[in-house]
């Protein structure tokens, strides 16, 4: 018979189930809107409902992706990319080197900043090579989620269990899993999960259209023009072998050598010293461009390139601006508000030849490259508007970049070895990269993901009351009942069947919250070492891979892949019953036998 605090808790759970398969409201309202209920009866007192805001685990994800944004926003990631991806000529060369470099970085870093890095080289790649972004989006969110379960700190997903082992008072005394508990299923399923990839992603997955290219027709395109620079690289080297005939989404359309124009330009033809080339792109590509160390120098920046601080923004001439009429270099940017003119848009009207010599219009749309006295200069002007910031670019030097890597490096070992908790090792990261001012208090409060926090707080909340009411231990109860007849390995079966349905439908996090306490309460009544029950929870919600919206990757590449749901059923589908399979046999050996 059913308490009535387990018959409210049971109450509560549908809720939270409905509301995230059917969205009614976001995941944090809709766990706030369950523990408030959960409140007012009294089965958790305030300080059981804020206890998780309190739990360090909440605290090592968000500096954990705080301290990924900062290694993104370094360009460090990138400019390894650049190296490994530069020689890949054929689409498994490709694929084999995404799935273990991004898998290889997930283990260590959050894996939604290396996918979102990740993107624009699948992208222009593809375009490239003549494939479709759909036969490599999806491998890429998939080869993040096999390497992120490879360590505790790879996936938030693996900290919010150890969170909740921590807060449990089901069994008194456990202890918190370590940084490589989760190796043992986790690198032979990335070694696995890659072989499976790169044996049918080309066969099962769509030839779609790249969103992109859709999107880009009406996108507000700009021409800007880039020289080789004196001692570049780029000289004596054709097109195709600087890569430079689409680069990162941009299209080389003309060159001008000598004052003679090359329209039809060739992959064959060779770059010499002072060559004027002309690219058409988007914001962010043109961005890319200037910011890259590509060999490639943009005239109208000068001395603006070697300031610390640069940032790429748009901008829009007003009717009544003193710029119009003046060409490019009249308006002196440079001098009057610490910038520089890129690339001008007027109304889809091809800009070629010498951006200096252009005469500035109103409703001209300017991107432009600011540096450290920018935001100062112009904040009281009337000649343009702002539009939107387009890219951020800070400067470091060497030793900056080599200590934060470093680092990181050394917070995981301490943690590995026990020697300083992994909360502790992180916060002196933190304090380290503002005293060195790699970034600034503002950046950092500013990238707190708040929202995360609450779910992951609330959720510890939740699994307090199911644990309270009795309900976990009911449940657990039930399902022994129907998964005993299979003995041991039949448990963990169910288990991560269970868990892994529910993190594909309404979120893994919804569904640690749900069935952490059943599955240590099931380990607790049959007397059985609770860590393959705890581990198989990790493993069925962080590894999830039949819908687009069981994990934030899937999500990402979801829209740019132009993919149907099916899609990700029918590829990720075999691949979840091999990891369950792999996964329990590996428990069950360890842990049974």
């Amino acid at each position: 018979m059913l308490s009535f605090d387990a018959i409210i808790v049971s109450i509560v759970l549908v809720f939270i189930v409905l509301s995230f398969y059917k969205e009614w409201v976001g995941p944090a309202f809709t766990f706030l809107i369950g523990v408030v209920v959960l409140g007012i009866f009294g089965i958790l007192t305030p300080s059981e409902i804020l206890g998780g805001f309190a739990n360090d685990q909440v605290m090592v994800i968000l500096m954990l992706l705080l301290i990924g944004d900062i290694i993104r926003d370094l360009g460090i990631v990138e400019n390894l990319f650049d190296k490994v991806f530069q020689r890949a000529k054929t689409y498994r060369q490709f694929m084999a080197r995404m799935m273990f470099l991004v898998g290889g970085f997930s283990a260590f870093l959050n894996n939604t900043p290396l996918v979102a890095v990740m993107m624009p080289y699948v992208h222009s790649w593809s375009k490239r090579h003549n494939i479709s972004p759909s036969k490599l989006l999806i491998p890429l969110s998939y080869s993040a989620i096999l390497g992120g379960c490879i360590t505790l700190i790879g996936t938030s997903t693996n900290l919010i269990v150890n969170g909740m082992v921590i807060d449990q008072n089901i069994i008194p005394g456990l202890k918190s899993l370590d940084m490589f508990d989760f190796a043992y299923v986790g690198i032979p399923m990335m070694f696995i999960g890659s072989a499976y990839l790169l044996l049918v992603a080309n066969k099962l997955l769509p030839d779609n259209v790249d969103t992109l290219d859709k999107f880009s027709e009406n996108s507000r395109r700009y021409i800007v023009e880039a020289h080789v620079r004196p001692g570049s690289d780029l000289n004596g080297k054709s097109i195709e072998e600087a890569n430079l005939r689409n680069l990162k989404g941009l299209y080389l359309f003309q060159i001008k050598r000598n004052n003679i124009k090359v329209a039809a330009v060739s992959p064959e033809l060779v770059l010499a010293e002072g060559d004027c080339l002309f690219f058409a792109g988007e914001t962010e590509t043109i961005a890319d461009l200037v910011l890259a160390n590509s060999g490639l120098t943009i005239p109208t920046v000068g001395m603006l390139g070697h300031k610390k601080q640069l940032e790429v923004v748009e901008i829009v001439v007003s009717h009544n601006s003193t710029l119009i009429s003046k060409t490019v270099k009249e308006a002196n940017f440079r001098g009057n508000y610490d910038a520089a003119i890129i690339a001008i848009h007027r109304n889809g009207e091809r800009m070629a030849g010498k951006i200096g010599d252009v005469k500035v219009r109103a409703g001209d749309v300017l991107l432009l490259l600011g540096g450290d006295n920018f935001t100062a200069r112009t904040q009281r002007v009337q000649d343009f508007y702002f539009i939107s910031k387009v890219k951020e670019f800070r400067k470091q030097e060497n030793y900056k970049i080599w200590l934060l890597l470093g680092g990181t490096i050394l917070a995981v070992i301490l943690s590995a070895l026990k020697i300083v908790p992994l909360f502790m090792t992180l916060i002196v990261m933190i304090i380290v990269i503002l005293a060195l001012k790699i970034t600034n208090p503002k950046d950092i409060a500013a990238s707190i993901d708040f929202n995360l926090a609450m779910i992951i707080a609330l959720s510890l909340a939740f699994g307090t009351a199911m644990i309270k009411s009795g309900l976990a231990v009911l449940i657990a109860d039930l399902l022994i009942s129907v998964f005993m007849p299979l003995g041991q390995v039949g448990i963990l079966l169910g288990i991560y069947l269970i868990t892994t349905i529910l993190a594909a439908y309404i979120t893994n996090k919804a569904a640690v919250a749900i069935v952490f306490p059943i599955s240590l309460s099931m380990a607790l009544t049959l007397q059985l070492n609770p860590e393959p029950f705890i581990l198989v929870v990790a493993f069925a919600a962080a590894a999830n891979f039949m819908t687009p919206i069981g994990y934030q990757t899937n999500l990402m590449v979801y829209g740019p892949g132009s993919y149907k749901f099916g899609d990700f059923f029918k590829i990720g589908l075999p691949l979840t019953i091999i990891y369950m399979v792999v996964c329990v046999s590996i428990l069950s050996y360890i842990y049974f036998y």
